[in-house]
């Protein structure tokens, strides 16, 4: 391989894992590498849960987004959006209001160049999507996307949906997402989903052990470390929970009945909270 083919890996993401690759494998999708596809089987063999995790956190993030539309939020900034997978955040959220303003954020090419082919707002809203990383919020908060779709004087729906775990401590994560709430204004509201070792520790250690030799970080945390995330923000009932949880429509309980959703199978906290 020459030294452009190299670059050319580097610049798409292609020579390491991304989280949104990944995740697009555990749903099923096809929008990936073998770099992505290796890494997402080698965390399989350490955690079988993974495939019921995500599709979890994607029902659960459908219905955290209608409930927050339903409040009469008309804005949402969804970073970390991954591969377009329909139903996506504009879809649900535009059901209720047709209106709606949403500008997701995401730092894979890949992922940005299926957004603007596949991902178009109904008429009477908007999208637009932005190339940025969670680790630098001013670049998402004074983006011309942002000043363009979103009127922070008003209330914003911030998704930060299966982010964080992929941020470990050194990147001071509770700071960035005080950064990312700061600015918006009251009535807004934060929706956060985020991997937790609490049911099955030794799997848990062991997988992050293997995402790190395949090139990747993560760093899983407790409720009261998931908790911290909403700081200063008014939880909605049921407050930090499993996402099956959360508001459970009949596709949900189905589901649990069946034993498919399970505290360890999922390994997540989830929650909603407003910004008072």
């Amino acid at each position: 391989m020459g030294d452009s083919d190299e670059s050319t890996l580097t610049r798409l993401g292609m020579d390491r894992p991304h989280p949104a690759r990944v995740y697009d494998y555990f749903l099923g999708g096809k929008d990936n590498f073998a770099v992505d596809r290796q890494a997402a089987e080698h965390l399989l063999e350490a955690f079988p849960g993974f495939r019921t995790a995500a599709m979890s956190n994607r029902m659960w993030m459908h219905r955290a987004a209608r409930y927050v539309a339903e409040q009469g939020v008309t804005q949402f900034l969804d970073i970390g959006t991954g591969i377009p997978t329909s139903p996506n955040l504009h879809e649900v959220v535009q059901e209720t209001v047709p209106a709606a303003h949403v500008v997701y954020a995401d730092n894979d090419p890949i992922v940005l160049s299926h957004s603007r082919a596949l991902m178009t707002s109904r008429p009477e809203g908007r999208t637009a999507y932005l190339d940025a990383d969670v680790t630098d919020p001013q670049s998402i908060m004074g983006s011309d996307e942002v000043k363009d779709l979103l009127d922070l004087s008003q209330p914003v729906a911030l998704s930060l949906v299966g982010v964080f775990h992929y941020l470990p401590d050194a990147l001071k994560p509770y700071d960035l997402v005080k950064e990312l709430v700061e600015p918006l204004a009251s009535g807004s509201y934060l929706i956060f989903s985020h991997c937790t070792p609490d049911f099955a520790p030794d799997l848990w250690e062991q997988a992050i052990q293997v995402y790190k030799a395949d090139g990747g970080d993560a760093q899983v945390r407790s409720k009261e470390e998931v908790t911290r995330f909403f700081d200063g923000l008014e939880l909605v009932a049921p407050g930090v929970s499993a996402p099956f949880r959360w508001h459970p429509d009949d596709e949900t309980e189905a589901l649990v009945a069946k034993r498919t959703f399970t505290d360890i199978s999922c390994s997540l906290w989830v929650g909603v909270a407003r910004k008072p």
